[in-house]
Formats: C-alpha cells, structure tokens, sequence
C-alpha cells in the first residue's frame, strides 16, 4: 500500500507541537539530559528523535538514522531507515505513552550540533547521516577529515542527488543539498609525510604522529606529544602547548589520509645522518557502530628468530609443522590474560614489527610484489607512505588439517603494547559478540584462536584484538589499491560489515553474502581469498566475537610464518 504525504508536514508539526509542548524542555519521563537544537518528538523506546519540519529521523547523538513518511489524513507515521527498510510500521506521534515532545532550545541544545567544529580548507555542505558527510561543489564526497569516500550522481529530479561509494554501490539516495548548511572554507591545507592525526582547538592546529611528533599545518616541526597523558609540549620540552583528548585523537575522523581533500603529501627523505622517524602504524579503527550494530570496529613482540628474505618460505596450511591433530599451547607462566574482543583488518602496509627500531632484531616478514616476495631491506619504506614494502600474504589466518576446533592468525594490538612485537595469546570464544549475539557468535562458542603480535594500533584497545584478515576492512591506513584485488567493503569492517547491512543483519543470509564477496573480490589471488574465506569458515561470520585470552608460548606453526 502506498502512502501518500501530507501537503504541509510543516504545518502537521507545528499543530502538534503546539497543541503537546509546554515551556518545561525536559523530557515528560524525567530524562533532562535530552535537549534538541530544534523542537522534536523524542521515542523513549527506540531512542529516536523525529523531527516534523524536515522528515529527519536521529539517534539521540544526532546522527541521521532514516526518515519518516506521513501517512495522508492521519496522524500516523511509517519511520524508515536511510534504505528505505520500515523501522516502525505505524506510529501515532500523538500517542503520549510512546512519543514525548520536546521544545527545541538553540543555546543549550546537546542533541543536533554534530559537526558543529568540522573545519575543511573548501566551501562544502555538512550533511549528518549515518556519519558526517562533506559535499563539494565539483560533487566530490568525503568524511570530516577530508578522507574520500565517494560522489554525488544526478537523479531524474535536478534538485535530488544521490551517493555513491568509490566503487559505485548507493550509500543515500534522494538529496537535497539545499537542506544540509553550508560550511566556509578556511583555506587550511595540511603538509603530511605519512597518515596522521589532526588535532584543532583554541590553541591552533597540530598534525600528530605516532612517532610523537608534532608539526604545525605547513610541516613544521613544533613540538612532541606524550601520547600517556595526551599533552604536547614544544619542542625544548619547557612548555606545554595544548592537551589532547587522546580518546577524540584516536577515532576515525581524526586521521588524515594522503589522499585527504585538504592535504599536500610531502614524501620524506631520510639521509643516512639524519634521526630515524618512525612511520605511523598501521591498524583497523576501534569503530564503534551504529544500530543495528555493523562488526566494523565506531575502534598492532620476541619469541621467534628474525628471518631474512633467504629464508625458506613458509608452510601453507595444508602443509604446516603440525598436521593431523592441534599443537599443544602451553600457558606463559606470568602472562597477561583478561577478556576482550576481536576486531578485523587488512591494511596491507609494512607491520609495524618490521621495523628495526620495534622488532629489536625480532623482526616480522615483510614483502614486495603484492605480497609474495619477502624482503630483508628492514629501513625500507611502507606502501601506507609511499614506499615499496607491505604485508606479506603468507600471514593470512589458517587451519591445519585435523584441528578444527583451532585456528592461527596475526593481529594487531594496542599502541601501550608496542614491545610485544612476537608473543602469542590463545583466545577463547564466548559464544557472544560486543555489541550484538546472533547464531553465528554461538556457533563458535569454545573455539580458539591463536594469534601472534606483529602489529600495534593507537585505536586499540585493551582486551581488543584486530586480527589480520583479507577483505576485513582496511581502516585507518590502505596499501592495498596496487594489490588488483576488488572492492574491500567498508573500510572499518570490510566485506563482512557489507553483508550485515545488506541482508539486514540476518546471519544466514550474511555468512553467504560474505563468502560470495570473498570470492569475488579476491579471484585473483588465491592465497588471500583463502585469508578472507577464514573469517566465513572457521569463525562463521560472527562479528566483533567476545573471547577470553590468556598469554601463550608460540607454537611452531604460527613461529615459522611470523
């Protein structure tokens, strides 16, 4: 049955408001903390906020999450999400006991500033959704950092746009830019030499490093930051020039790309007397999703011998040390153990373990040719900053034959665990996920994963492990555009954060999709297609998995691929 709109939903808001709000802002259930920029009618139940005057529908962050649809005559609303999927088949706005309005309050408003301190170097229109969107004017698409994310195409209706992802797939249909405000450019342009952190308060602007360098917009060195207590002091260490929000610093938005909108890539030079920088680390973002909850992260070391380009290659894991039955893993005796959860990625960039001043002699493979040739030019530069060396394809996840039960990864872990370039932790599945419980998260209750550091993340959390996996997601940093692989999803939580959204988050339906995106976005390499076929098989598709983890000796099948 089709609905039709109401000629003035302007004018329906404006009845029933006027007919419901009093001067008192507070939520009639006594949640005050809840106060819109513009007047709203809040669902305690949902945790939605509809607004009449433009049809928005948002969480209680601010972020769009859908829209509503009038029914004609009635006071009846269809609320639905971005795709157009139904959230709420009917819903009487004028039924107190569900909807509750609130009076708007511009000055003290908490709820619809989102984006109020995005800055951009050109005019662009803000528009917050599912996440904020910056529009320019040659109808390019990027987030609030200026990272691409995709472009604007023309509908039939000249005044309605939609957008697309880099690789043509619909992310919002029907927009009128006409409704998102305009924000003015500043002309700030940013002089990088690897991906960074941006930084902006009263105090100026910072680009920051992981090497804990700090520089101003132009590139200029102008002091250091101490990432403990997220103040950077100059550069003679004699004075403090601003503090850092350190949990801010490390979310996606904060991260400039070298293909960032507003950024100028300045490719390093290192001579031979001058003091090693280290690069910015790679890893998947500590992402902390939206509802229903995507896997995507809204959020990476000495018990091995360091291995030379010389080496023998490592064994795949149909041949691997130990066949036939699982290797025995010993416990550490004075190791770390807790719970926590695993995340995902694939950034292709050089690990941080191969680094001579992280991998103290320990050092993890390292490779060229997309992936398949190791090389032992330790000072070499990443892919993630314009160099040639990158993620080997060999450390992709596996099994070994006769030990279903147990798998073997990678993974990264937190910056504040930067020495631990080579351990092993054995995590054990709980059966559940972070942020939602499906049948695939229990059915890979009791399973173990065995994972070795060679990475670190400064968006890594304690307890979080994010392990290696093709098509996982690229997140903060992406080497892999030279890899001729297809499409890698999302870029927190790859081709299984596509699914999810795809087939509603239904997991049947999700662990299909995401072995027939395994296959085709990696038909050409057979060895990462098998790295991403992983996540599908031996842990059934379940997303952000809780797991308790305790430190481990490494056993020989993961040593020899380290």
């Amino acid at each position: 049955m089709k609905y039709p709109l109401l000629k003035s939903l302007l004018s329906l808001g404006t009845i029933i408001l006027a007919c419901s709000c009093s001067d008192d802002k507070s939520p009639s259930n006594g949640d005050s903390s809840i106060i819109p920029c513009e007047d709203a009618l809040y669902l305690p139940a949902e945790g939605y906020l509809i607004y009449t005057s433009n049809q928005k529908v948002t969480d209680l962050s601010g972020n769009q999450i859908g829209k509503i649809v009038i029914v004609g005559g009635t006071n009846y609303v269809i609320v639905k999400d971005m795709a157009g999927t139904n959230l709420i088949d009917q819903l009487n706005i004028t039924d107190h006991s569900k909807v509750t309005p609130l009076a708007g309050d511009p000055i003290s408003c908490n709820v619809g500033k989102s984006g109020s301190q995005i800055s951009t170097c050109e005019d662009a229109r803000l528009m917050t959704a599912d996440k904020n969107y910056l529009i320019y004017a040659d109808g390019s698409v990027t987030d609030e950092t200026g990272n691409p994310i995709g472009t604007l195409a023309p509908t039939m209706d000249p005044t309605l746009f939609n957008m697309v992802d880099l690789y043509g797939a619909p992310i919002l249909n029907n927009i009128n830019l006409a409704q998102y405000p305009l924000i003015a450019g500043d002309g700030i342009r940013y002089k990088i030499t690897e991906p960074a952190y941006r930084w902006k308060d009263a105090t100026g602007n910072y680009v920051i490093y992981n090497s804990t360098l700090v520089t101003n917009p132009a590139g200029k060195v102008i002091g250091v930051i101490d990432f403990a207590t997220g103040t950077i002091f100059n550069t003679e260490l004699t004075a403090a020039l601003t503090v850092v929000d350190i949990a801010t610093l490390m979310q996606p938005k904060s991260i400039l790309q070298l293909n960032s909108k507003c950024v100028d890539y300045d490719a390093p030079v290192v001579s031979s007397s001058s003091t090693y920088i280290p690069p910015v680390n790679s890893s998947s973002s500590a992402y902390i999703p939206p509802n229903p909850v995507s896997s995507s992260s809204t959020p990476k070391s000495s018990s091995s011998k360091p291995k030379s380009s010389s080496s023998a290659p490592p064994p795949s894991s149909s041949s691997a040390v130990v066949t036939n039955k699982c290797p025995a893993i010993k416990t550490k005796s004075g190791g770390k153990s807790g719970s926590g959860w695993a995340t995902r990625y694939w950034d292709c960039c050089k690990p941080h373990c191969s680094w001579p001043e992280h991998a103290h002699g320990n050092y993890s493979k390292q490779c060229t040719n997309k992936g398949q040739n190791e090389s032992s030019d330790w000072s070499g530069g990443s892919v993630c900053s314009g160099g040639g060396l990158m993620t080997c394809t060999s450390q992709i996840p596996f099994t070994i034959d006769g030990c279903t039960e147990m798998g073997f990864a990678f993974a990264a872990v937190p910056a504040s665990d930067g020495g631990d370039c080579g351990k092993c932790y054995q995590l054990t599945f709980t059966g559940k996920g972070k942020y939602s419980t499906d049948d695939n998260h229990r059915y890979i209750k009791g399973k173990k994963l065995i994972i070795m550091t060679t990475n670190i993340g400064g968006d890594v959390q304690q307890g979080q492990f994010d392990i290696m996996i093709p098509g996982g997601g690229v997140g903060m940093f992406n080497g892999c555009s030279q890899m001729g692989w297809g499409p890698q999803g999302d870029q927190y939580g790859g081709l299984l954060s596509d699914c999810e959204k795809e087939k509603n988050y239904k997991p049947a339906a999700t662990l299909t999709c995401l072995k027939e995106k395994c296959n085709s976005a990696f038909g050409s390499d057979a060895k990462a297609k098998q790295g991403c076929l992983f996540l599908a098989e031996f842990m059934h598709g379940a997303g952000n998995p809780l797991h308790d983890y305790v430190e481990v000796e490494c056993p020989e099948v993961l040593k020899s691929k380290y």
